[in-house]
């Protein structure tokens, strides 16, 4: 039989929406005991042919086959009986349940009188855990969880499954790196047992370290398939963004004018974190946020964007007290936070893109309680065209675009306000290498219009590139704050910017490990 031997065999698969052409007559396979990477820009079509795989989308052409079965159904429930498990990089947990409850979310172990038996759903998750090495309590309310150990659940949601064939979808984007490691060392294991995993990132590390083959979709169609030996790391980059480069070290910084301090923290201080941080942002000035989850970066982000209260500590706007104890406050106060958690807190998905971006701005696109049709197509035009939004119509669903555009219409959003302080928790997760150096020069841009800006990002390459000054964090303290330029090697080559690039994230990790090792021992700086 045709495909017998392959894991996946999917051959001719085309999907539109709408006008949009999602998915071209694509041809993809994966071999049993496999990681096959499937990498690509945002509109790539990636998410759509793995929701294909998975049932959620229908093709419009083309043929399916797992393990050698065709399938022809296609629903979430056939695709998971024929042995197909995803993680989604959006996130399906449901808050309001438990771990383990969300781990057997419609498969609940149940008792012989027939009711769900919770203790064997903990039991089994935490067998599950324990398989992976990492510390998540089954018990544990998924809402009450931060970003890494929702992540953890996804990933055990999806594994849980016993699935032939296992997706998973930027798996790594919320994890600390000793939990991407020991994640690593599962999927070898998975290997071993002969699960096929298709493994979608943009992190060119992490590929190059755990994929045997690599896949590359661009526009909806299939660009190449290749041994991971076969494809270096720049060529990859070339057939992603369909031309050579250099990634962010392509992107030249140049200097923005420092004026007025328009944001000073002092001993700013959360009610868990942080702890007595106290720093200023000038105008034109784009300070960056460094640290391990549990650094209580994001954590700080909140406080000065009104969606958590101080617990001590002042906040001033242009050199005046700031009582900023909302989300409102904070956007009358001219701050304005892009938040890490985009499908929960930035977008509202089944509303249209035009919705979403003008939503911040309602009053000022008003009159007498009604919406002006115009200004809202004037406005989100100027953000469309001003962050490159990939989009069909402006009237679209935001949900129908890819991560990334997702995540351009969120900033558009908020630039639509002209916030002086801008407050950027991990702007480019989810972003392919092509569209995260679009969003590194507009943060560059931003600040040389006179903003002044917060930017944390888990990219340490991301913040050596847009970055003036990098405040290190740990245990909820700033540890450090240094410009820029401390962290280049005076040694390198000038012209060599790719190296240099390497060099600084290098200084830049060892400051991080220098920042956990003084609060683990109750030290800290100043900022």
């Amino acid at each position: 039989m045709q495909g017998a031997g392959l894991a996946v065999r999917m051959t001719g698969i085309s999907k539109h929406f709408g006008g949009v052409r999602a998915l071209d007559n694509v041809n993809f396979e994966v071999r049993p005991g496999e990681v096959h990477a499937l990498l690509g820009g945002n509109g790539a079509g990636k998410s759509t042919i793995l929701k294909v795989l998975n049932g959620v989308h229908q093709p419009d052409a083309g043929t399916i086959q797992v393990n050698g079965r065709p399938l022809t159904v296609h629903t979430p429930e056939a695709s998971r009986a024929a042995g197909i498990a995803m993680n989604y990089q959006e996130m399906s947990l449901i808050p309001t349940l438990t771990v383990a409850q969300n781990v057997f979310l419609t498969r609940e172990p149940g008792t012989g009188a027939g009711f769900i038996d919770d203790r064997q759903a903990e039991a089994r998750a935490a067998a599950l855990f324990a398989e992976l090495k990492v510390e998540v309590n089954p018990r544990a309310v998924v809402g009450d969880l931060g970003a890494g150990q929702k992540q953890l659940t996804e990933i055990v949601k999806a594994i849980s499954q016993d699935a032939s064939v296992l997706i998973l979808d930027e798996p790594s984007t919320a994890l600390a790196v000793s939990d991407v490691e020991r994640l690593f060392e599962f999927l070898k294991n998975l290997k071993e047992r002969g699960v096929a995993i298709i493994y979608v990132s943009h992190r060119m590390d992490e590929i190059a370290r755990i994929a045997d083959r690599v896949t590359i979709l661009r526009d909806g169609r299939h660009v190449i398939t290749a041994e991971i030996e076969d494809l270096p790391v720049d060529t990859m980059i070339e057939h992603i963004v369909g031309k050579r480069s250099l990634g962010l070290a392509d992107v030249k910084r140049g200097n923005a004018r420092k004026g007025e301090v328009l944001l000073e923290l002092k001993n700013l201080s959360g009610r868990e974190k942080p702890t007595e941080v106290s720093t200023v942002i000038h105008s034109g000035e784009v300070v960056g946020v460094a640290g391990l989850l549990g650094s209580g970066r994001t954590s700080l982000a909140k406080l000065i964007a009104g969606v958590e209260t101080p617990a001590s500590g002042e906040i001033l706007i242009r050199g005046k007290r700031a009582d900023i104890r909302s989300s409102g406050d904070a956007v009358r106060s001219n701050i304005a936070l892009v938040p890490e958690a985009r499908a929960t807190q930035g977008i509202i998905p089944e509303h249209s893109v035009a919705s979403n971006i003008t939503l911040s701005i309602l009053d000022r696109i008003s009159n007498a309680g009604f919406v002006d049709a115009t200004k809202v197509k004037s406005e989100t035009d100027a953000q469309i065209a001003r962050l490159s939004i990939k989009v069909a119509s402006r009237d679209h669903a935001v949900s129908t675009l890819s991560g990334g555009n997702q995540q351009k219409a969120v900033i558009g959003k908020w630039l639509a306000t002209d916030p002086d302080v801008l407050v950027l928790d991990e702007p480019t997760a989810g972003i392919d290498i092509g569209s995260k150096s679009e969003i590194i020069r507009l943060v560059r841009d931003l600040a040389r219009e006179g903003k002044a800006i917060l930017m944390i990002s888990s990219e340490l390459s991301e913040l050596l590139t847009a970055c003036d000054r990098i405040l290190v964090m740990a245990g909820g303290r700033v540890h450090a704050d240094e410009t820029r330029e401390a962290f280049d090697d005076p040694n390198s080559a000038v012209g060599d910017t790719a190296h240099r690039l390497q060099a600084a994230e290098q200084r830049l990790q060892i400051a991080i490990q220098k920042a956990l090792i003084a609060g683990q021992r109750g030290i800290h700086g100043h900022a």
